[in-house]
């Protein structure tokens, strides 16, 4: 048998879609399952044994209609059996389609040209705390399980010698893991709309560093946004300086990874380091942007090992006054309203628990 899932776009949404191979893989054990993402996202799914092939998405295709019709035929050629589009776009959609599957399953919802020959729902509201990007792809292949027990987690695979590299990167910053709290913080969004008030986040640092003066902070953010960072830092207080360090980072997605399986906690911006940390079976305490629905995107939140903060949390009045539309457009000024003191002590507390637990 041979199965292809398909999931273009950012690294969360990979992360979460891998939880389709890898249950696949325990249904199937000897079919090939191919796995079609963003070139950039690749490295989240290095060393996973569920998949047989990654087929890599590039720019090229979507700005070439020529390229992607080539791409087309040459995934036509490989004759699969089962198409599972996670992503549910035109690109996705054409692909299934002339896929000449004979099973093509996606989203009701986001059909296009009668590209799916077996629809599921794509619901809008979540029934359980695994949030709702994980119960729509369990709608997608729960039913080809043949009995096997499902796993909704999204996991991350390390080999010991990447384990060791990151072990090193600390041990070249004088940073011993085995007694040191690390605190992870994801300072920026994937886009300036999705990125906490630095001001604010200047706050957070300060009170992070006040309550765990003996924890190294690490901030995550990319080399080009490195000005960025160090104005930032410039803002923090002393005790804040002293403890970030701001020559750890990994220069590539691997690295990241590598780095952030020896942190203790991350905290900050949802995006791709929070599903990083999740997958590394870390906790995590996220802020989301007032234009996104924490519902969809908030997994396995239970207010113990993951926990996130939106605005609607503190002021629901908010969201059945403005538009999503709205919110985005205006996100700086409804942003402005999630202050720290709305829920600082609950993070701190979070911190706290983690930073002290030996689990």
């Amino acid at each position: 048998m041979k199965i292809l899932v398909i999931q273009q776009k950012m690294i969360g949404d990979v992360l979460i879609s891998s939880i389709i191979c890898n249950n696949l893989r325990k249904a199937y054990p000897n079919a090939q399952i191919d796995y079609l993402v963003n070139s950039f996202t690749v490295p989240v799914i290095i060393n996973n044994k569920s998949i047989s092939n990654i087929i890599q998405f590039s720019d090229k295709y979507r700005k070439n209609k020529l390229s992607f019709f080539k791409f087309i035929l040459e995934i036509r050629k490989e004759k699969y059996d089962i198409v599972i589009d996670a992503y549910g776009k035109l690109e996705s959609c054409l692909i299934t389609y002339f896929s000449g599957a004979p099973q093509r399953i996606g989203y009701r919802e986001k059909d296009k040209f009668f590209a799916y020959n077996k629809k599921v729902a794509h619901p809008d509201k979540k029934e359980t705390y695994q949030g709702l990007a994980i119960e729509r792809r369990l709608n997608l292949f729960s039913f080809l399980m043949q009995g096997q027990e499902i796993d909704s987690y999204p996991h991350l695979f390390l080999t010991p010698h990447e384990i060791a590299e990151g072990a090193l990167f600390f041990e070249n910053h004088n940073i011993n893991i085995a007694s040191t709290k690390i605190i992870m913080i994801s300072a920026f969004g994937s886009e300036e709309n999705k990125t906490y008030p630095i001001p604010y986040l200047i706050e957070l640092l300060n009170a992070i560093a006040a309550h765990h003066p003996h924890s190294v902070i690490l901030l995550n953010y990319l080399p080009s946004q490195k000005n960025k960072i160090e104005d930032i830092v410039s803002q923090c207080n002393a005790e804040a300086k002293k403890n970030i360090n701001l020559d750890l980072i990994g220069n590539d997605l691997r690295s990241l990874v590598k780095i952030l399986y020896h942190c203790t906690i991350l905290i900050g911006n949802d995006g791709g380091a929070v599903n990083i940390a999740k997958a590394l079976n870390k906790p995590t305490f996220t802020l989301f942007s007032p234009w996104i629905d924490k519902d969809s995107w908030s997994i396995f939140e239970d207010g113990i090992f993951h926990k996130a903060v939106h605005l609607k949390d503190f002021q629901p009045e908010i969201f059945t006054k403005f538009s999503r539309k709205q919110l985005k457009k205006e996100y700086q000024q409804f942003y402005q309203k999630l202050k720290p003191v709305l829920f600082q002590d609950e993070m701190i507390l979070f911190i706290n628990k983690h930073i002290n637990s030996n689990v």
